[in-house]
């Protein structure tokens, strides 16, 4: 990769989920990305893979190198069903086995950031209150304990609720627990979303990001909007990211329609990004 190439992954939901992952590589590959996240949501067929045993993760491996295709990050989402600092002890108990496996899959596969998504409690079923915040904290320190140990980066990324839904308050976090392996991966979609000053909470997480998601999104609507149909105002975030000199992943997040040639959006949707992003930091290819 050239040395002011941007760097542009895409989300596996993106692509059909039938395909085989030498198949998704390679459409994501021919579409111009340089990476793949991999998906690790609430449902059980997606949390199955954290518990793949050695050949089917070798299997995952050999496909990254069949294809030149690395999966770079995960997107941990899981945590939504099951956040770590539930008041309901086989919730919390559950969401804390989910991360530590996470780190573990992510130590075996070569995955360099695990996005953790930023829920304390279950959503529209409990209430953030000052224990779960505290809880959240002393919680997420085990884990980016272990994740030191293996040297895997834990990025949180903000969301649709207010306890997390700022780099304001999720940097309180980052600060607290003060380790290089607990860092900010923000979603620019979800800020805007929630009506914070998109730029504004990128600058108070300078020298934290470790990555972006990079989506379009409308107000309360945080899914499913096409790139250039909603209110995020791409050139102007990543002047803020050149300015506050980042230069780690962007990751495109998107996801199938039944109904479209999925190949083609996402083509495109990745060339009129990458446009976007090619004029702010001057790279050429």
């Amino acid at each position: 990769m050239r040395k002011n190439k941007i760097f542009l992954g895409l989300y596996e939901k993106a692509l059909p989920e039938d395909l085989d992952w030498e198949e998704r590589f390679e459409l994501a590959k021919k579409a111009g990305f340089n990476f793949m996240e991999i998906s690790i949501d609430e449902s059980d067929q997606r949390l199955e893979r954290l518990q793949w045993d050695r050949p089917k993760r070798q299997k995952l491996n050999q496909a990254i190198s069949n294809t030149g295709m690395p999966i770079v990050t995960m997107c941990l989402s899981a945590n939504r069903r099951f956040p770590i600092a539930s008041e309901y002890p086989h919730v919390e108990k559950r969401g804390m086995e989910i991360l530590e496996d996470a780190i573990w899959f992510a130590f075996h596969t070569g995955i360099r950031i695990i996005q953790v998504a930023g829920y304390d409690v279950l959503m529209g079923q409990e209430k953030s209150t000052k224990k779960s915040r505290e809880k959240f904290g002393s919680n997420l320190m085990q884990q980016v304990t272990l994740a030191s140990k293996l040297g895997v980066t834990l990025g949180l990324e903000n969301v649709d609720v207010d306890f997390g839904s700022s780099i304001e308050n999720l940097l309180y976090y980052v600060q607290s627990i003060d380790s290089p392996w607990l860092q900010l991966y923000p979603d620019i979609g979800n800020l805007a979303a929630m009506n914070h000053d998109v730029l504004k909470q990128i600058n108070m997480g300078k020298s934290h990001i470790v990555a972006v998601h990079v989506k379009d999104t409308t107000e309360g609507v945080v899914r499913r909007v096409p790139y250039g149909q909603g209110i995020v105002d791409f050139e102007p975030v990543f002047e803020c990211l050149k300015r506050i000199h980042f230069h780690g992943p962007l990751l495109m997040e998107m996801w199938t329609d039944p109904d479209k040639d999925n190949f083609e959006v996402v083509k495109k949707s990745r060339d009129w990004i990458y446009k976007k992003a090619q004029k702010v930091w001057n790279t050429n290819g």
